[in-house]
């Protein structure tokens, strides 16, 4: 009797080419995107009402950030589109002056993020403390939450239990069988109850308007003068950092998920070249989203391009050709989506009591600043800004407390006495302010050592307290020797002593 054969296993890290060739693989691309998609429309018309805009701007900038970094985005899986961030940037701009002006502002704020990636941006995602990020990913799921909260205030009754039916599908069915995304069932099944019971509850359709044709080429009619430039260049700035602030960070998120790395300059670059695209075809420009990133990642189970591709490229269909039943889909659904979104995305453990009392005091503040910051802004630049301030402030602290001073009186061959200083720790801004009050500047003997052997001057802030320590002493006829530096502090001591102003 011939063995049995098995399939061959999945890959761990699954290509497009993978997922072409394995219609497991395959499904699973094409269900996700499909879900996102659903999950993008409401979105995209909300975040049009932000920035002031047509419904049509943001749902076809959602289809062409998709399908354009699909493409040219460094991190597979993540879905990029419109977004409240950055309606909220340039939300100004369109109330002033107008939609060209807005474009305008988009193409440029493109422009600058392919700048910015190829002058290494990403690199400085090295910067962002664990803490911060913990931060991030928790005041995202609140906001999640958050927005969700407006579809459940005066409401028909019927919407409370029919967001707690697709809370239990998407809790329930996933332990049953992954077959069919648990998010795509509530959605169809919900819609069809409505449906089928003539029900009126709040649907896509209440949202806004949705478009019946495709996007075409816009080129913004605007001078090209410098006076044009002043009024976007601020706005396209802004929209630019917020844009790839965003981005970087989700695709770190999904990094850390999927235990893949990604190309984050390539990732960078591709965001600009996508709001570049976005805004020759009118729309509004975007980033990284977080909530339908988790949706096709955690969710869904999605790896490859290919779900990217698919949602942006379903989200057209469905706004053009399938309008008038996209529309009767209940907001309940997609609320219930979204609302167990947040509660996967927000870090658990980080709130847990046991971790709270491990973690250092200075960890939780600056996940507790990034948290409320972003929270309070609505703006996740603000708050990551605040994470990483804190963080650098409470690191100098606790740095600048660590350094040590030690003091020795050596007697010489001559029979005069020697006062060394041993100088142990990093001598910056926050430490060495401290320094200079370290010496017993009225007992030492006629000669000082300082050894600094142990310690490595990084600024000119340490330079300026080693000239104000040494002018202290030479006031009193005391002799000052500056030894054990190390080559880069010798040169950073040599090239600045003495060119630095004391008080």
């Amino acid at each position: 009797m011939p063995a049995a054969t098995s399939r061959p296993p999945l890959p761990e890290t699954p290509t497009v080419r993978d997922a072409l060739r394995s219609p497991r693989l395959l499904r699973t691309e094409v269900l996700a995107g499909l879900v996102v998609a659903l999950a993008l429309i409401p979105e995209a018309i909300s975040f049009s009402i932000i920035a002031g805009v047509d419904p049509r701007v943001g749902l076809f900038a959602s289809f062409t950030m998709a399908v354009a970094i699909s493409f040219l985005g460094g991190r597979p899986a993540m879905i990029s589109a419109a977004t409240g961030a950055v309606a909220l940037v340039i939300a100004p701009v369109m109330r002033d002056h107008g939609y060209d002006y807005l474009i305008a502002t988009v193409l440029l704020g493109g422009a600058i993020q392919v700048v910015l990636a190829m002058a290494g941006v990403a690199r400085l995602m090295r910067f962002i403390p664990r803490s911060v990020m913990v931060g991030f990913v928790n005041a995202l799921a609140i906001l999640i939450f958050q927005a969700q909260v407006e579809h459940l205030v005066d409401v028909p009754w019927l919407v409370y239990p029919m967001v707690a039916v697709g809370i239990a599908v998407l809790v329930g069915l996933p332990r049953v069988s992954n077959v069919v995304p648990a998010p795509l069932v509530a959605i169809v099944a919900l819609t069809a109850f409505t449906v089928v019971g003539g029900l009126t509850v709040p649907d896509v359709g209440d949202e806004g308007e949705l478009p019946d044709s495709l996007p075409t080429l816009f080129l913004p009619d605007v001078p090209l003068t410098l006076d044009t430039f002043q009024v976007i260049a601020p706005y396209a700035l802004a929209m630019a950092l917020v844009g790839l602030l965003e981005s970087l960070l989700t695709a770190k998120l999904v990094d850390d998920i999927t235990d893949t790395p990604s190309a984050k300059t390539r990732e960078a670059w591709g965001q600009g070249a996508a709001n570049v695209v976005t805004g020759l075809f009118g729309g509004m420009g975007g980033c990284a989203m977080i909530g339908q990133t988790m949706i096709n990642v955690k969710v869904s189970g999605a790896r490859t391009r290919i779900s990217t591709f698919l949602a942006g490229v379903f989200l057209l269909i469905l706004v053009v050709g399938f309008g008038d039943v996209v529309a009767l889909i209940p907001m309940a659904a997609l609320v219930a989506v979204m609302v167990m979104v947040s509660v996967g995305t927000f870090d658990w453990h980080s709130v847990h009591p046991g971790t709270l009392r491990r973690m250092p005091r200075s960890e939780t503040a600056v996940m507790l600043a990034t948290v409320v910051v972003t929270v309070l802004s609505h703006n996740l630049a603000l708050g990551v800004g605040a994470g990483v301030l804190v963080a650098m402030t409470l690191f100098a602290r606790r740095v600048a407390h660590v350094t040590e001073t030690r003091r020795e009186l050596v007697e010489e061959p001559d029979g005069s006495t020697t006062a060394v200083y041993t100088v142990t720790g990093e001598l910056f801004f926050a430490s060495s302010n401290e320094l200079y009050t370290r010496f017993d500047y009225a007992g030492d003997p006629a000669r000082v050592v300082v050894d600094l052997s142990a310690s490595h001057v990084w600024d000119a802030s340490t330079v300026a307290s080693l000239d104000a320590i040494t002018a202290k002493y030479a006031r009193r006829g005391t002799t000052v020797e500056i030894v054990g530096l190390d080559e880069a502090s010798a040169e950073r001591h040599g090239r600045l002593t003495g060119r630095l102003a004391t008080h």
